[in-house]
């Protein structure tokens, strides 16, 4: 069960919370919160991508707990070129020398299959780092072959919706997943995971670790405002602001206790 101790949560060492981030301010929310380890990224409207060199050494700076870093060049698929593998290993190195704890890959063929013979040459770069195989697992085919594709690698953590929009829809198959793991590998349910429904993920799949945003919309400081036109593809206001919050963090350990 979860213990409070002059204010602050613990947590039982098998349960975690990571968080999704994307800001120095949303990391220090998500440690203020109770997060154990943060995954950082950028341009989360295409799922996320690999931050920058200013933006991971600003959040080491800034934070206590776990970080790992997303190695991904670019939005849409996870079947890579030869360039595009040049990126990855060398935002790899980059993630080691700004003392990262983890990062976080997958790689596709152009089956839909776990692409091994890519992903032996990434994690291979990467140790003695974590390694988290991030949701091109719901994109493969066969779930059942991709997750021991993925142990057979030696990846410490795969995170999945269930190949569904959100955890909770695909909380089935990851039920599936965490029984045929075996405690081989963490299964982390992540994908619209909320203080509303962590608990029923929890005991519908058995998973002791969860990935979420926690967010919540802020509006702009800027007092004057030129409304109707936008900088990105996606329509979304320059005057809205998302960060994590931290009250969010601690209600989903509270869920989860």
């Amino acid at each position: 069960m979860m213990l409070f101790t002059k204010g602050v949560i613990v947590v039982p060492n098998n349960i975690h919370l990571e968080i999704c981030i994307d800001s120095v301010r949303s990391a220090r929310a998500a440690q203020e919160g109770g997060a154990s380890r943060v995954e950082l990224c950028d341009n989360l409207l295409v799922g996320g991508t690999t931050p920058s060199y200013g933006m991971i050494k600003q959040v080491r700076q800034a934070t206590d707990i776990d970080l790992h870093v997303l190695i991904r060049p670019r939005g849409g698929d996870f079947c890579y070129s030869e360039g595009e593998l040049a990126v990855m290993l060398e935002d790899i190195r980059m993630a080691k020398e700004l003392v990262a704890d983890g990062v976080v890959i997958g790689i596709l063929n152009r089956e839909g299959r776990v692409n091994t013979e890519v992903a032996r040459r990434l994690i291979l770069e990467a140790r003695p780092l974590r390694i988290t195989w991030h949701r091109a697992f719901d994109l493969a085919r066969e779930p059942a072959q991709a997750l021991e594709d993925i142990i057979a690698l030696g990846c410490d953590y795969l995170l999945t919706s269930g190949q569904q929009q959100t955890a909770f829809a695909g909380k089935e198959l990851i039920a599936e997943l965490v029984r045929q793991a075996a405690g081989r590998i963490t299964i982390m349910p992540g994908g619209g995971v909320r203080e509303e429904n962590i608990a029923e993920l929890r005991r519908v799949t058995g998973a002791c670790e969860f990935h979420s945003s926690g967010r919540q919309v802020l509006a702009s400081p800027m007092q004057w405002q030129r409304t109707g036109l936008y900088m990105g593809a996606w329509q979304q206001s320059e005057y809205e602001l998302a960060f994590v919050d931290p009250k969010r963090v601690t209600a989903m350990l509270r869920a989860i206790r």
